[in-house]
């Protein structure tokens, strides 16, 4: 039998019901203090969700290395799992990125912003980002072309400003709250423009840069390469932008040399992953090529997408949103999932 194509809008849903499981059984465990459980909980949820979906897929990126992750780790096959091999052999190659808890610390603190997220693209269509960090730029689809990652920062809020027609002081920039970023906020701050600091979560913080109506302007500063990828495929999906570039200097992190890989180590790392110009400012199409995409994320907890889980009696509700290229469809979903049999009452 022939091999099936990618299409983004028939897998949608499933990949939805992805994003939903691992967000309900994280959300059991928020505000009990153990990060690492909220996230294992999170990662056992998707996977074996994932491994339902009819496809071919590969973990691009994950939860770490086969060695560190027995689950979701980069490399790892899975979907078909409940179809004959000569059926799965017909289902189409994806390669997938998950942060199947994004935000650890705020479920387990009980606060806003955390969310279960995924990406899916055609073989091919997602960087393979090493686990480092990365310095960023995102900006939504009225300011797309107009900033440069490796210009100063009061120059790209004015050309922001210009973009969206209106004052430098007027707009809002997302950034996490670490050491790290003392000059980026301090250089904010003196442009005009006001600074909403987050203590985790640049992925959410990215997405809420290119939607309309948040009154977040943009999103500047160094988090994970990973995220930066998820970044890229909901840019892709809503018009928006990000650039980007690998950091991997400590006095740049603002840590410790001993707390960060040797250079050499982190060079042989990314030529492995074929890598091959560290220095390489990365555009949105660079991050995620891929011509077919999905990106799915459920909230966790409350944040200013999505609402976080709810619990009831007889089930459960959630808030998510799922966007392809394909369709260029943004849908917002939210489920009541029925528990406790046929005579279950329904809250709405």
């Amino acid at each position: 039998m022939q091999m099936q194509k990618f299409k983004s809008d028939e897998l949608a849903l499933d990949f939805l019901r992805v994003a939903e499981a691992a967000a309900i059984e994280s959300a059991r465990t928020m505000g009990k203090g153990d990060k690492e459980y909220s996230d294992h909980v999170a990662v056992e949820a998707m996977r074996k969700v994932m491994d339902s979906v009819p496809m071919r897929g590969r973990i691009v990126i994950g939860e770490g290395e086969r060695d560190e992750a027995p689950m979701l780790f980069i490399g790892e096959e899975l979907g078909g799992r409940d179809y004959d091999e000569s059926v799965r052999d017909t289902f189409p190659e994806i390669d997938i990125a998950v942060d199947p808890l994004e935000g650890t610390n705020l479920c387990a603190l009980g606060a806003a912003n955390a969310i279960a997220v995924l990406a899916a693209a055609e073989r091919g269509g997602l960087l393979n980002a090493p686990d480092i960090y990365m310095d960023k730029i995102v900006v939504g689809p009225s300011c797309k072309g107009s900033v440069d990652i490796d210009a100063p920062p009061g120059e790209n809020l004015k050309a922001i400003a210009k973009s969206l027609r209106r004052d430098v002081d007027d707009l809002t920039v997302i950034v996490l709250d670490r050491p790290r970023h003392s000059d980026l906020i301090r250089s904010v701050r003196e442009a005009g423009s006001r600074v909403r600091l987050i203590s985790d979560g640049d992925l959410s913080a990215g997405i809420s840069a290119a939607v309309a109506g948040t009154n977040i302007h943009a999103l500047m500063g160094i988090g994970g390469a990973p995220e930066g990828v998820l970044t890229a495929a909901a840019m892709k999906c809503l018009n928006g932008e990000i650039q980007a570039k690998l950091v991997y200097d400590p006095e740049r992190l603002g840590v410790d040399r001993d707390k960060v890989p040797p250079k050499e180590e982190v060079m042989e790392r990314l030529k492995s992953m074929g890598i091959t110009d560290p220095e390489k400012i990365y555009s949105t199409d660079d991050l995620a090529p891929g011509k077919r995409i999905i990106f799915a994320a459920s909230g966790v907890t409350d944040g200013a997408l999505l609402k976080g889980v709810r619990f009831f009696g007889e089930g459960n509700r959630t808030n998510s949103v799922v966007m392809t290229t394909d369709s260029r469809n943004i849908r917002f979903v939210d489920t009541v999932h029925v528990g406790g049999g046929p005579n279950a009452v329904i809250r709405f």
